[in-house]
């Protein structure tokens, strides 16, 4: 299995435009197309621009007359609205708040992909595993693209940050977001079990985060 070389994009320094989405299957981007958003800068300056997130590259990207750029200097953004959806800069990358309130659940958009596969023997193929070379497909721009060259297939997967009590943790696994509730562990367990809540459902665990704010 070949991991990700992630390869070096060009990054475009960028004062207005920025944006979010909504999820697509199959896609390395969130919204099925670029979407007129809006993007407070830290200043108070707002920017309005075509956007879109590519969660192949974890960036936000921006259409400037049809060339897809990545958006650069995240430590004057302050917030990206989208759609009525909301982003802004953490470690470097954008998120996405699912939910704000005593306790915060951001969303890490994220993706991994298949490449078409190499000839096998009887006349089969051979594919990597869910990763594979991010260079393989960034010439000519690709990467930046809607939709990836022909026999890419991309799995759209989301990892979350929680705050609590002022603490920032990434969770990449419902056993590590329910640790951090371990003096509810009880409740948590029953929630779970009765809600049928699943890491993959963004919906789902936001609601055990507002009964664990209530209880």
């Amino acid at each position: 299995m070949r991991k990700i070389l992630l390869v070096a994009l060009v990054s475009a320094l960028v004062t207005n435009c920025f944006a979010q989405g909504r999820t697509v299957e199959l896609s390395h981007y969130i919204f099925p197309d670029f979407i007129k958003g809006t993007v407070l800068m830290k200043s108070g300056k707002k920017n309005v621009a075509m956007l879109n997130y590519n969660s192949l590259t974890e960036e936000m990207i921006f259409d400037s007359n049809g060339k897809q750029l990545a958006m650069a200097k995240l430590e004057d953004v302050d917030t990206v609205y989208v759609d009525d959806r909301v982003f802004f800069p953490l470690e470097n990358k954008f998120v996405e708040v699912l939910h704000h309130n005593k306790y915060d659940l951001y969303a890490i958009h994220k993706c991994s992909i298949t490449d078409p596969g190499k000839p096998a023997a009887y006349g089969g193929t051979s594919q990597t595993s869910s990763t594979t070379s991010i260079s393989s497909i960034s010439s000519g721009g690709q990467i930046y693209k809607l939709q990836l060259p022909d026999g890419f297939k991309a799995k759209p997967y989301t990892d979350y940050w929680l705050k609590k009590d002022g603490k920032l943790t990434m969770c990449v696994s419902l056993k590590q977001l329910t640790k951090q509730f371990s003096d509810k562990s009880d409740l948590v367990k029953k929630f779970i079990k009765e809600n049928k809540t699943k890491f993959e459902n963004p919906e789902s665990l936001i609601e055990l985060i507002k009964f664990l704010e209530q209880n």
